[in-house]
């Protein structure tokens, strides 16, 4: 196999001095990064399960899976300080998009003007409880549990001295940063202010151009968690199990990689475990991964049905009423000229869904015949399914904002419709279809084609149908 790939990104120092201990003074957390020490750091690949040895990596370099791309470490310089005053930038733009009024329109002499937080009150006010719950959720809750949560770490790190239930809250952070969707909420948002900007005169306040640079900073706090070095600081690196071998699949050999943390842990006769570093249940793959995927794709194609039967949205203007699907608004911008808003709902709302769809069926059908197709294609493949999905929620967002924000009585308002949950709906349920899915599987070698009773010895890696074990 060729040497473990590993990006020069920049030209930083190298690693962080580490203050002498006084004398009877307690051992304090570990500042240096992880290639401080001698011995071998090892990890399983979370996408073919191939086991390397990471290499000393410098501030701004990457180490990535030889057999697969995907970037098992990424380094950064001073990852506590970087992270913390991120978090902390992003939770006081947060603020100030909650304190200030966010967009304001006016027609004919009528006008509103809405908060940040009335996109989900308004539709809790149409009956619509769980899609205002899920937009609340998803761009302010979640986000501010994750900055407070990365505050917390880190501040605890810089102190010399993990505060406490820290590995609680390093292990909740990989769970919580798929559902934070405050750039999906931007673009919704200026999808819907090109909506209506032909028929009304839109103002933007000092809520939106703050909720715009915390979505930035948002996104940068995610990508600078050096979640390697904040693991190795907490907890320290317990040494891989004995006989380990490196340059083979981890799951023949008995071990697999910690989702959370990435240490290598040793699992039981049944496959199953739980990582020492961290505490997260460990398995040789996902149980039931491909059945679990089909019942959520099933569930999500059942409810795309009623997302583009029924109305997203009904538009009310001089007293007339016009109920609009999803199809029907991408058709109505085209007529309105609005050309580039309509490719952007059309992609997000029919293309992206379905073709989730379509992508996690055709992987789920391919898992059985793994040798008669390129592994790497299909691994290429699942990362964009699963990059793509939350994007779809720009219709949802669109809705809430203009249900907020366009309440001029008979001369112009809007209403949520009935789709608006269901498609909500479907976009959780691909995403958690694609989390399902353990990409792993592409990579394990097939069962024999005569090997058809479950009680034939298996060979090594294999997991038919994404049992463990």
């Amino acid at each position: 196999m060729p040497p473990l790939r590993f990006q020069q990104l920049a030209q930083l120092p190298r690693r962080l001095p580490t203050p002498p201990l006084l004398q009877g003074e307690a051992p304090r957390v570990e500042r240096t990064p992880p290639e401080s020490r001698a011995r071998r750091r090892l990890r399983a690949c979370q996408e073919c399960d191939w086991l390397v040895a990471l290499p000393p990596l410098h501030p701004g370099e990457a180490a990535d899976c030889p057999r697969c791309g995907h970037t098992l470490v990424r380094r950064h310089f001073r990852p506590a300080q970087r992270s913390m005053a991120l978090a902390l930038a992003a939770l006081i733009a947060l603020g100030m998009a909650l304190a200030f009024p966010f967009l304001s329109f006016s027609v004919s002499g009528v006008g509103n003007r809405i908060e940040l937080t009335q996109t989900a009150t308004t539709l809790i006010g149409f009956h619509q409880p769980v899609v205002g719950g899920a937009v609340i959720m998803t761009i302010v809750v979640l986000p501010a549990v994750y900055l407070a949560g990365v505050i917390w770490l880190q501040l605890g790190l810089l102190r010399n001295a993990p505060l406490p239930a820290s590995r609680t809250i390093a292990r909740s952070l990989a769970h919580l940063a798929p559902w934070m969707m405050a750039d999906v909420f931007i673009i919704g948002a200026l999808v819907s202010l090109i909506k209506i900007a032909g028929m009304a005169e839109i103002g933007l306040g000092m809520s939106f151009w703050s909720f715009c640079g915390f979505a930035v900073l948002l996104l940068l706090t995610t990508q600078s968690l050096d979640s390697d070095w904040m693991w190795f600081s907490l907890a320290g690196e317990p040494r891989a199990p004995a006989g380990t071998r490196t340059g083979e699949t981890a799951a023949p050999q008995g071990l697999t990689g910690c989702h959370t943390c990435g240490l290598v842990g040793r699992l039981d006769a049944e496959g199953h475990g739980r990582c020492e570093r961290c505490s997260e249940p460990l398995h040789a793959r996902r149980p039931y991964s491909v059945q679990r995927t089909w019942a959520l794709l099933a569930g999500a194609a059942i409810m795309y049905i009623p997302a583009n039967v029924y109305p997203i949205m009904t538009t009310t203007s001089l007293g007339h009423s016009s109920p609009s699907t999803i199809i029907g608004g991408v058709v109505g911008l085209i007529g309105m000229g609005s050309w580039p808003v309509a490719v952007i709902i059309f992609i997000a709302s029919i293309i992206v869904p379905v073709g989730k769809l379509v992508a996690l069926a055709w992987l789920c059908l391919v898992v059985k015949r793994s040798d008669e197709l390129n592994a790497a294609t299909r691994t290429r493949l699942y990362r964009i399914t699963e990059f793509i999905g939350r994007w779809s929620m720009i219709d949802v967002f669109v809705v809430a904002i203009l249900v907020a924000l366009i309440r001029a009585g008979s001369l112009m308002s809007i209403e949520p419709g009935p789709a608006a949950l269901a498609f909500g709906s479907v976009v959780v349920i691909t995403m958690l279809a694609a989390m399902s899915f353990d990409p792993r599987l592409i990579w394990d070698a097939p069962l024999p084609r005569t090997a058809k009773d479950t009680h034939l010895p298996r060979p090594h890696g294999r997991h038919p149908e994404g049992h463990a074990g």
